[in-house]
């Protein structure tokens, strides 16, 4: 074989050697173009979450957001969620007094307004569910309670919560709307605590969220009332300024906006935002 044609046999191999490896790299970024590129994906080298993620909520959340804690730990091991539940006055000055805490979900805007007028709040509270009244009564509903107006019987003990805490503005919004006086045997400091008193039968009735006469079960019984409608409850939540675990309650602020979190929140009786 001549010089001339060895030359030319080693072109036609290095060209086609060439030609080969451009359509493998065509046909592997054909394939991957279909796909989800792998950031897309979460990475097994982003910062895993740890430690305590410490939560104050107003009381109607309790039930609903004792799930969601668990679920959270459930997702990422090595997690630990705590809840503080109460009146969302009550947490709202605890957190402004200087409380440890990361995150902040209360029963109205206006108790978050506290927080965030203070400073101590990280970005923008957000709506995350609503919440509406209704009357709670004995099992059976032996007193026919079947309106806002009847709850206005001097023969009835009736509970409301205090006018400060959310659930007591909306009962008193309703009320004042109605044109209604009602003179209650207590104002109680959260939801939860005017619920128990019917569970115990120390009233025949309270005003309470719809989301607690369901957590109830059978202990009581829901009477449905149309000036609710006016007085719905938004609630939101908020990462705290100083928040000792932030990284972590992003993440539980997540599951709680999450559809996931959602399902939970509407089966419990919450209204969508």
């Amino acid at each position: 074989m001549t010089r001339t044609a060895r030359r030319t046999r080693r072109t036609l191999q290095v060209a086609g050697a060439g030609t080969a490896a451009l359509l493998a790299l065509s046909a592997c970024s054909s394939s991957d173009s279909g796909s989800p590129a792998k950031s897309d994906f979460p990475s097994s080298s982003s910062p895993k979450l740890s430690g305590t993620v410490t939560v104050f909520a107003a009381a109607s959340l309790k039930e609903s957001f004792t799930t969601l804690g668990k679920e959270f730990e459930k997702q990422h091991p090595g997690t630990k969620v705590t809840f503080s539940f109460g009146g969302s006055d009550s947490l709202a000055a605890s957190i402004t007094g200087g409380a440890p805490a990361d995150v902040f979900a209360a029963a109205s805007p206006k108790t978050m307004k506290i927080v965030t007028d203070a400073g101590d709040a990280s970005g923008t509270p957000a709506t995350f569910v609503r919440n509406q009244l209704e009357i709670a009564t004995l099992p059976g509903n032996p007193d026919k309670i079947s309106s806002l107006k009847d709850l206005t019987r001097s023969s009835l003990k009736v509970v409301l919560c205090a006018k400060e805490v959310p659930c007591g503005a909306a009962a008193q919004k309703a009320l004042d709307a109605s044109s209604l006086k009602l003179t209650p045997v207590s104002y109680e400091q959260d939801v939860k605590s005017a619920l128990t008193k019917v569970e115990l039968k120390e009233a025949d009735a309270a005003v309470v969220y719809k989301t607690d006469v369901k957590a109830a079960g059978d202990k009581v019984e829901g009477v449905e009332f149309p000036e609710s409608a006016n007085a719905v409850n938004d609630y939101p939540i908020t990462l705290l300024k100083d928040a000792p675990n932030a990284d972590a309650s992003k993440a539980f602020i997540a599951l709680v906006q999450s559809a996931e979190g959602q399902k939970v929140l509407t089966g419990a009786g919450f209204l969508k935002p």
